[in-house]
């Protein structure tokens, strides 16, 4: 069974990624493909949406004669990032106490 991710949560992800230093798509896509099942194809839709709500920004380095596309997180980024991260603690906390907190009962 895998569990499906919502799109808030995998904007919290790509954003919290960012947080920590610029990536170019693909490398973004693989970076967050190591923890969550999501195709490729996701990403750039997700990059987008990201971009026009301006929590994201872009820029082109030059690599091997063609251009890359890098993501930065802006501070409305980094803002949102925050709310995402107050959210995603309460959302495992519950979680967390409806499956039990690890403890094997006696």
């Amino acid at each position: 069974m895998a569990i499906k991710m919502s799109s808030e949560l995998l904007d919290g992800c790509v954003l919290g990624i960012l947080e920590h230093q610029d990536y170019y798509g693909y490398a973004l896509t693989q970076r967050v493909q190591e923890s969550a099942d999501v195709s490729k194809s996701t990403m750039y839709p997700v990059l987008r949406r990201l971009k026009k709500n301006q929590w994201l920004t872009t820029y082109d380095k030059p690599y091997h004669g063609r251009n890359r596309r890098y993501y930065r997180i802006t501070q409305s980024g980094k803002d949102k990032l925050v709310g995402i991260k107050k959210e995603w603690n309460q959302f495992q906390a519950g979680i967390n106490n409806m499956l039990g907190s690890g403890e094997q009962d006696e």
